[in-house]
């Protein structure tokens, strides 16, 4: 999505070698394209929240090959290559910016979506699996696929209208509130929900079984937390850039960190970079899948 306009100030616009774009873009891919072939290989991450984190990666994979395909075509427009004006290039182009406007929704939907599992995991365990079954998972995801994809191509079609921009931003603060919120009253229940398991009498296994649940369950959460912590600061700086693209498009200090716009997008890039690293690192499953992927 072109949000980047003529630099007026005496801020140079900051230029982002375009061989870093290609390898952080090449690298996410890999890397997300990995985790959704782990997921589907081993049947013990057949569950709803590994499910989630996979519909995560697959919107990743897209926004790091739809970068990948977007600087392809500048190294072309630049040798002359490619019309940057031409009407098959406007077309690329648009289809570049659906693609990565679903690769933000999606994203969204796919944290709240596992924000509410995990939710349902540690407040409702005894009624988890009746309440989220394999059945109504898939209905999840092909709701939110759906929902991303129609989304998507409204809001390029339209985004020239402020308006549109407006509720572009205005679905950003208001998702991360609704999660926020969420995430704090998980976290404020879960304390409560600690010192009632302690207070369990010692003898018998019940108080074992009890922590050992709940401490998985919330080891789980905090992976979530730090995704979607992630996830926050990687994005936040482009929907300030559309904030100020509103608020003060000709005000010289704007302009200046309008100048920061490709910084902007490397962050866009590393959000998908990342986010496979922490799956990783959380958890003891997905990395004993990629050791059996990667040395077989």
């Amino acid at each position: 999505m072109n949000t980047a306009s003529v630099n007026q100030s005496d801020c140079p616009d900051v230029k982002v070698p375009v061989p870093l774009f290609f390898t952080i873009g090449l690298v996410s891919l890999a890397e997300n394209f990995l985790v959704v072939v782990a997921i589907i290989r081993n049947r013990n991450l057949h569950s709803p929240m590994y499910c989630f984190i996979c519909s995560l990666a697959a919107f990743n994979t897209i926004a790091s090959l739809t970068k990948t395909w977007e600087n392809v075509m500048i190294v072309f427009a630049d040798v002359g290559q490619l019309e940057k004006k031409g009407s098959s290039e406007t077309k690329a182009d648009d289809v570049i910016d659906s693609l990565l406007c679903m690769s933000f929704i999606g994203s969204i939907f796919s944290f709240l979506a596992i924000a509410v599992d995990r939710y349902i995991t540690i407040f409702h365990a005894l009624r988890y699996h009746n309440i989220m079954t394999m059945q109504r998972t898939r209905a999840i995801l092909g709701v939110i696929w759906m929902t991303c994809g129609v989304s998507a191509a409204l809001m390029v079609r339209f985004f020239a209208s402020k308006f549109i921009m407006i509720c572009f931003v205005v679905f950003f603060l208001i998702s991360l509130a609704t999660i926020c919120f969420l995430y704090v009253y998980m976290f404020m229940l879960a304390r409560i929900h600690a010192r009632r398991i302690a207070a369990l009498p010692t003898s018998g296994g019940r108080k074992c079984r009890c922590r050992r649940r709940w401490g998985s369950s919330m080891r789980g959460a905090l992976t979530l937390t730090i995704l979607f912590g992630t996830f926050v600061v990687c994005w936040a700086p482009f929907f300030l850039h559309l904030i100020i693209i509103m608020v003060c498009p000709i005000n010289p200090y704007c302009e200046c960190y309008r100048s920061l716009f490709q910084l902007h997008t490397v962050l866009l890039m590393c959000h998908a970079l990342i986010d496979p690293a922490i799956y990783a690192f959380r958890s003891a499953e997905l990395r004993q899948t990629f050791r059996k992927m990667l040395l077989c």
